[in-house]
């Protein structure tokens, strides 16, 4: 029987004071030879777990991963693996849905994502 409470010394008062908004997705966004590269960090997630879409040059990232819910009875002191969940979505504009590459290993995501040819729609307009 424990008479003093397991947080009575403030001992994970701190635990999750610095990681407050960091369950953010991390992705590195740049442009090389006409093509739009993202890099992002997802470690922990399999290949399965990642879903990568485009639609109307919107590139969405998505990884979700699911706890494995073992039938055995451990005694949890402290459980801190649970699901996750991430998703961030960059407008990349005029882009070639058709020929984006996207390769996942040792944790980082990358994706090639190449822009489409600009076609100049500007017009000169004759002053009468």
């Amino acid at each position: 029987m424990n008479l003093i409470p397991r947080s009575f010394y403030l001992d994970d008062l701190f635990d999750d004071f610095l990681t407050i908004g960091t369950n953010n997705l991390k992705c590195d966004l740049y442009e090389k030879d006409n093509n739009y590269f993202v890099e992002a960090d997802i470690p922990g997630f399999s290949k399965d777990d990642i879903k990568v879409e485009v639609e109307d040059g919107y590139l969405t990232i998505s990884a979700s991963k699911e706890e494995s819910k073992e039938n055995d009875e451990k005694n949890y002191l402290r459980q801190e693996r649970r699901a996750t969940s991430y998703k961030r979505k960059f407008y990349l504009g005029s882009i070639d849905e058709e020929n984006i590459k996207a390769e996942y290993k040792d944790g980082t995501l990358k994706i090639m994502v190449p822009k489409e040819e600009e076609i100049s729609k500007t017009r000169k307009i004759i002053v009468e």
